[in-house]
């Protein structure tokens, strides 16, 4: 019989407690290159990143620009996805339709979403319009692609079962396709989310007003026109933070309650 663990074992098991220590590593790194550099408009210092982090917190600046820019990933997201569940159910359920998918995936997957600026800026003008358009090109490829695949890549054993209990359509591709293609379904929807949140700041970067407000990118942009550095780190550290939450909190909490539920993940 093994002999227990050890508490401290037990510990250093959690995966949050790993990352948690790897962070206050990075974070003290931060410190010191930043002490040792001594030049804050070119890096600031972790505490007076984190001043600047709380400072605009409770000015409501941070809460304002993440508030915003979240609504408009919400929106371009969840339009991505739409489009690319219409997109691949018409891929599976003909040829013609996994023809047109195959095409328009090597066209446009290659295509930088932040290449269509332009054009979104001539067709929708200046606002959110411009913002989803590149958010929509962003999500809906990589996601339609994984989803398709997954779908393809559903055994054989599986359809044959599927078909045997003489399931609808629907229960066929709900019982049987989805949970079956859900490992590639869900780093379609984790690869999708990435493009989008880096094409958002980089799009808000550019034209990221409208109505007189902007998010994250904007609230960069505008604290390096002033030369307020520390508060430009307090932006990307909020970037950066929120990714660690979706990362690790909603992508995690799915994966936990799916895939790795399911045994088709360890």
């Amino acid at each position: 019989m093994p002999d227990p663990l050890s508490r401290w074992t037990r510990f250093w098991n959690i995966g949050a407690v790993r990352k948690t220590f790897l962070l206050i590593i990075l974070a003290l790194l931060w410190e010191a290159y930043a002490r040792w550099l001594n030049n804050p408009l070119l890096f600031p210092t972790f505490i007076d990143t984190l001043k600047a982090f709380f400072s605009g917190i409770a000015s409501g600046e941070l809460p304002r620009a993440a508030s915003y820019t979240i609504q408009l990933l919400i929106k371009g997201y969840v339009a991505g996805l739409v489009i690319a569940a219409l997109l691949t159910a018409f891929a599976s359920a003909t040829r013609i339709g996994a023809d047109l998918l195959e095409t328009l995936t090597s066209m446009f997957n290659p295509l930088p979403s932040i290449a269509l600026l332009p054009l979104a800026l001539i067709w929708f003008g200046l606002g959110e319009g411009s913002i989803i358009f590149v958010l929509i090109h962003a999500v809906l490829w990589a996601v339609a692609l994984n989803t398709y695949s997954g779908f393809r890549a559903v055994s054989l054993t599986l359809r044959m079962v599927g078909q045997n209990y003489g399931l609808s359509k629907v229960g066929y591709v709900t019982r049987i396709l989805i949970p079956g293609a859900f490992p590639s379904i869900l780093t379609g929807l984790k690869v999708g989310w990435a493009f989008a949140w880096r094409t958002l700041i980089a799009a808000e970067l550019v034209f990221g007003v409208s109505s007189g407000s902007g998010g994250l990118g904007w609230y960069i942009f505008e604290q390096k026109n002033q030369l307020l550095i520390p508060n430009v780190f307090a932006g990307l550290l909020t970037v950066i933070l929120f990714g660690l939450i979706v990362e690790n909190l909603i992508f995690r909490t799915i994966e936990n309650r799916t895939v790795r539920r399911w045994g088709m993940q360890v």
